[in-house]
């Protein structure tokens, strides 16, 4: 059974909206960048995206991700892995992608997803994506959780996580690292009774 990885940049007080720019209509739009970055992450990060089998993306992130990541190229970093690995897009608007090997999800994105948890390959890993975030989660679907917190306050913007929940979620942390610019990375998985 293959396993929902949810990775995040989040804010102190919970914003995963617009960390890398791409949504104008926001006002904090790139809030990552205000932070001096620290190589130690995005190591972790490219370890974190190797062991993935496949990206699961909303269509705004992906359409993001689509405009950013084929035109670039590099021998065994992201751009390589990003654009080879297997992205399933949840979505109603979108029908053709046009990213290399890229699937849009049929029906409801939490039944589908949970059809591909049942499948063979390495772990699905989210990135962005908001409004998929909040099926997944209602769904019970998340297995892990890998937050990068940034050391910010926006104060308005989408949440990781519902206001609204119908219950609440334990979780276990199983791994904390602190970066030199400040950025906490905390890895949660998910109890389940």
């Amino acid at each position: 059974m293959r396993k929902v990885i949810v990775s995040e940049f989040v804010s102190l007080d919970g914003v995963v909206e617009g960390p890398g720019g791409g949504e104008p209509d926001y006002r904090h739009e790139g809030w990552t960048f205000d932070i001096d970055p620290d190589p130690a992450m995005y190591e972790y990060k490219l370890e974190e995206l190797m062991e993935s089998g496949a990206l699961l993306l909303g269509r705004v992130t992906y359409e993001g991700f689509a405009a950013a990541w084929p035109e670039r190229d590099d021998e065994a970093g992201f751009a390589k892995k990003f654009n080879s690995m297997p992205k399933y897009v949840a979505s109603t608007t979108l029908t053709d992608p046009a990213w290399n090997n890229s699937h849009v999800l049929e029906g409801e994105a939490a039944d589908a997803v949970a059809a591909l948890k049942e499948q063979d390959g390495g772990p699905l890993l989210v990135n962005g994506s908001p409004t998929l975030l909040r099926a997944l989660y209602d769904a019970d679907l998340v297995d892990e959780y890998r937050l990068m917190v940034f050391p910010v306050i926006l104060g308005s913007g989408k949440r990781l996580f519902p206001d609204d929940a119908a219950d609440k979620q334990k979780l276990r942390l199983t791994n904390s690292r602190a970066y030199s610019n400040g950025i906490v990375l905390n890895v949660l998985e998910r109890i389940r009774d």
